[in-house]
């Protein structure tokens, strides 16, 4: 019986080898932009190893996995919704110069001595707003290293507190697709998610910010005089305003009320949109007449704000790191994060269909007795994938996959996984030079993964504030009495 226990796991452990085989050769060919389709093609192909494995071994019938595929894409249709709306959001925020007033006065207050914990800081409302450590990185994080290298700062230590706050920012926003991907394969709504994480994000932050603080603090530099160079450009493509605020205030009402977040999103997007045209009616004019699109005035504007919400939009400034600051994706840049989980999806299905991930959840349960051994499983699981299969969705996905029926059977609530796998799968993603983060973060930043590793304090605080958080039983509570 033991054998063939030994047998089972290592025959479900294939399409998993494959996969990692598969997403190695994408990652050295393709890069950073395996996320474009060759990822999707490792997952599909993937997959069918798992669905003709299945059936020839465990004579596991088609319409099983016919049902799983239907269900699996069925339970992220609402996830798919609210990407192409944080797309949508993503570029009515910017052209409305909400983004920019955001970043216009919060490098307004850096100076030398606090520079490491503005910088964090900075990055992580950037994050936060627009919900992507990636954008946030290349734009903002880009300016702040050349401020930070100009005040006597070491790359590293610089890298590591933009990094920190964009991925603090990026975990908590729900606008961030890694947050919704993690609360929807989980089935945890969305603002609980967020919320259930601040349990283990807070302490982690504040740590974070006192080490920065310290660090900052001694030491010695020079101010610097390319803020207002940054602040000026921003000043003069967009109208700066405290008004511009209401937005994200009534947003921030909206989300307290906890009102769904398709309609949090789409409220929001439709207030932008208004913003938009009151405050910045030349940037919307520009945008539309870039269309080619003759008239009047309003029907030019009402182009360039339909085309601000679908597409991808951006702005000359005179300034390449503010043109990259003031470039949004809209819907259409959200269709490869779609595409991937649609895959994705049916990777999940194939590997549950076939009972494959039953096998291998049971294996893993004997190492998982408790709620610590659970979470510390999970944590490393979701940490060990992001070097393995170099991508955080796919770690998010296959962590949450493997572990949702063994917290399911141990009665735990689904909010414990999702929070475990944000505080591993997410957060640890930069700190692997072969991953797609690692290489998209070092190539941008023009840092080593190495040499800012070390300085990438929440990264590497957060896993394991995840398992003492889990020590102490603090809101751990069972879903199911056993």
């Amino acid at each position: 019986m033991k054998k063939r226990k030994l047998s089972r796991l290592a025959i479900s452990l294939i399409p998993i080898i494959v996969l990692v085989i598969l997403l190695a050769l994408d990652i050295s060919i393709f890069g950073s932009d395996a996320i474009m389709g060759a990822s999707q093609v490792a997952l599909l192909f993937s997959s069918g190893i798992c669905i003709w494995l299945a059936m020839w071994l465990f004579k596991v019938p088609w319409h099983e996995f016919e049902e799983a595929l239907k269900s699996n894409i069925g339970d992220v249709t609402v996830a798919l919704v609210i990407l192409f709306l944080i797309g949508a959001i993503s570029g009515t925020w910017t052209m409305s110069g909400i983004v920019p007033t955001f970043i216009y006065y919060g490098v307004k207050i850096i100076s030398p001595k606090v520079f490491l914990l503005t910088a964090c800081v900075i990055c992580a409302l950037v994050s936060l707003m627009i919900g992507s450590s990636w954008t946030t990185i290349a734009t903002i994080g880009v300016a702040l290293l050349g401020i930070g290298k100009a005040e006597g700062f070491s790359d590293g230590l610089i890298a590591g507190a933009i990094i920190s706050g964009a991925y603090f920012g990026d975990k908590i926003s729900p606008m961030s697709d890694t947050t919704v991907l993690a609360s929807s394969m989980n089935k945890v709504p969305l603002f609980k998610h967020i919320h259930y994480m601040f349990f283990t994000t807070v302490p982690s932050i504040c740590i974070t910010l006192v080490i920065f603080l310290v660090l900052g603090l001694s030491h010695d530099g020079t101010d610097s005089n390319n803020i207002t160079a940054f602040t000026t450009v921003l000043s003069e493509n967009f109208t700066i305003t405290p008004w511009l605020l209401i937005v994200p205030l009534l947003t921030g009402i909206m989300i307290a009320r906890k009102m769904p977040a398709i309609v949090v999103l789409a409220l929001s997007t439709v207030l932008a949109a208004i913003a938009a045209v009151v405050f910045q009616p030349s940037v919307i004019e520009g945008i539309g007449s870039s269309a080619a699109v003759e008239g009047t005035r309003w029907k030019v504007m009402f182009t360039g704000i339909v085309k601000t919400v679908y597409d991808t939009v951006s702005l000359e400034t005179g300034n390449p790191e503010v043109n990259q600051l003031v470039t949004s994706r809209g819907m259409t840049g959200m269709l490869n994060t779609v595409y991937l989980i649609i895959c994705a999806m049916c990777f999940g299905a194939s590997m549950k269909a076939s009972g494959m991930l039953k096998i291998i959840a049971s294996f893993i349960r004997s190492f998982s007795r408790s709620c610590v051994g659970l979470v510390t499983s999970t944590v490393v699981t979701g940490t060990s994938l992001n070097g393995i299969v170099s991508d955080q969705y796919l770690s998010i996905i296959l962590t949450s996959s493997i572990f949702k029926d063994v917290y399911e059977k141990e009665g735990y609530e689904a909010r414990l996984l999702s929070r475990a796998v944000e505080d591993s799968a997410t957060v640890t993603s930069p700190l692997f030079p072969w991953s797609s983060c690692g290489m998209t973060q070092s190539t941008i930043l023009g840092v080593s993964t190495i040499t800012y590793l070390p300085y990438c304090f929440f990264n590497l605080i957060s896993p394991l504030m995840s398992i003492i958080i889990a020590l102490t039983g603090y809101k751990v509570v069972r879903a199911v009495k056993r």
